[in-house]
């Protein structure tokens, strides 16, 4: 069998390779034949899904598997029962089983090294996953460590979500498992996102297909915008920049440190709003509609509407599912602060078991709750909220260098030279404050000039007027086909021209 047709760990099929884009063709030249049969849209897309995540995480998508069986089985039981104590011990089942798997595979060396370190003990984690399917197939799966199964985190929460819903009779039950299988797997926003509630989406599996003109213009021009984003801001300023960096920031001086901040802030946020726009597209392409996942966050002029505006499936999930669930705001002010910072430490954690993400989230929660202080001593006029004026533009300045300060944090981990990720993040800290050299900066900008450039290049069209970038949008969206496809066509010959022979995989893939 063609090597492209089986999963390779050091090759996870990704939306910026070619054969991905082969492989998509292929799933439109059936999906011609079915796409209006209901049954059968739902079985070959679940299908090809399920293969999809084969080809990004190998035998571990009979994890997806086990999820899918588990929560549809127990979202019929919830359903089914008028026994409200059954109820929440099912809901409670689903939530624990859910977790658990993640807990496995994500914190197991977090939480067995800790425990090794306190009760001076010599756990080791074993792969028992993998052992199985040796076992039962007879493969060779490397069992020596656990491998983190691509976007565990996010159908995870998905899974949560339909149970809960139903809990919370939001939402009545798919027809069949298939439908379900479905749901949870669609490939588009699969391994990183966004988080699609069922209560969003299912409803659209037993809707017929429909996509218009202006939606089709609109699907290509987001997979474009996407493509843009990755592989020639994202990428570019990584790989000749921010890893150099990030990787010994005891060789650069406090600016090219500055710099290198900056350029992982834009970097961040074009690879995984870039993934977002490409994923929005193809699922568009299909007939269905995936939700908002970023609205221009670094446009913000406190935190709480960064988070309004930054990976916003997950934040909203996080509000209704976790902050509200704990009681929200409706046991007192100082339970609100606590809840705020739970929530937020929560989804730090979320992201990786390790220190430097739970500091992370601590460090946006007790800005989210200081900002709501702030609110009640000095709440803004309506009339001022989104004028451009002195005060909100200081405001943002300060929110936006926040959370470049914390995004050190978030990147910063081990290297040769260092030992912990809170040494990088404490060294680039360091000569950022005290050995800025501003002497030494026109030189750096000549040195540096066509990564600057492109750092500069990506802040400048994020911060671009909401009008613009409509107008833009729309002048594409009706442009005829054979337009449409020049310009494609001389994007990938832009994006070809800096492209690394290494295909990059998309930041969020390993949460």
């Amino acid at each position: 069998m063609p090597d492209f047709l089986i999963y390779q760990e050091s090759k996870p099929l990704l939306f910026t390779q070619v054969n991905f884009w082969i492989f998509f063709a292929i799933i439109i030249i059936f999906y011609q034949v079915l796409y209006q049969r209901l049954t059968l849209r739902s079985v070959f897309l679940m299908l090809t899904s399920l293969y999809f995540y084969y080809l990004s995480s190998g035998w571990l998508f009979s994890l997806l598997i086990f999820s899918t069986i588990v929560d549809y089985y127990i979202g019929n039981a919830i359903y089914n029962s008028n026994n409200q104590k059954f109820r929440t011990r099912m809901v409670a089942l689903s939530v624990t089983i859910n977790l658990s798997v993640l807990a496995y595979f994500k914190y197991a060396y977090f939480f067995t090294d800790s425990m090794n370190q306190f009760l001076g003990m010599n756990w080791q984690v074993t792969d028992w996953l993998g052992l199985t399917i040796n076992s039962i197939f007879g493969t060779q799966i490397n069992t020596s460590r656990i491998i983190l199964p691509v976007g565990i985190s996010f159908y995870t929460f998905q899974t949560i979500s339909y149970s809960v819903d139903i809990y919370r009779k939001k939402l009545t039950p798919v027809k069949n498992i298939f439908d379900f299988a479905f749901f949870v797997s669609f490939f588009p926003q699969l391994v990183a996102g966004p988080i699609v509630r069922a209560s969003d989406f299912i409803p659209q599996i037993y809707t017929h297909y429909r996509l218009s003109q202006q939606e089709f213009g609109r699907a290509i021009y987001l997979i474009m915008v996407g493509l843009f984003k990755k592989m020639f801001i994202s990428d570019y300023v990584s790989i000749n920049y921010v890893d150099r960096i990030f990787e010994n920031p005891e060789a650069y001086s406090g600016f090219q440190n500055l710099m290198g901040v900056y350029g992982y802030t834009i970097q961040i946020y074009c690879d995984f709003s870039g993934y977002t726009d490409i994923a929005i597209g193809i699922a568009l392409l299909l007939g269905f509609r995936l939700p908002l996942n970023f609205n221009s966050p670094y446009k913000a002029f406190n935190i709480t509407d960064f988070w309004r505006r930054w990976h916003i499936s997950l934040s909203s999930w996080l509000r209704d599912y976790l902050y509200i669930s704990m009681g929200g705001n409706r046991k007192g002010k100082l339970k609100t602060y606590l809840f705020l910072m739970i929530t937020m430490l929560l989804g730090g954690l979320w992201h990786g078991a390790h220190g430097r993400f739970i500091l992370w989230g601590l460090m946006h929660g007790v800005a989210l709750a200081i900002h709501k202080i702030w609110m009640e001593f000095f709440p803004p006029k309506k009339s001022e909220k989104r004028k451009i004026t002195f005060g909100n533009l200081l405001a943002g300045f300060l929110t936006f260098h926040f959370v470049c300060l914390c995004w050190i944090y978030f990147r910063a981990q081990a290297t040769p030279i260092y030992t912990t990720g809170m040494d990088v993040a404490h060294e680039i800290l360091f000569r950022i404050l005290t050995d800025f050299r501003v002497d030494l900066i026109w030189t750096s900008l000549i040195e540096y000039q066509k990564v600057y450039s492109v750092i500069l290049l990506g802040f400048v069209l994020h911060w671009l007027p909401y009008n613009f970038k409509t107008w833009l949008s729309e002048t594409f969206i009706e442009l005829p086909d054979l337009s449409k496809a020049i310009a494609l066509i001389f994007l990938v010959l832009v994006i070809y021209q800096v492209v690394n022979s290494e295909i990059q995989p998309f930041i969020y893939f390993q949460f």
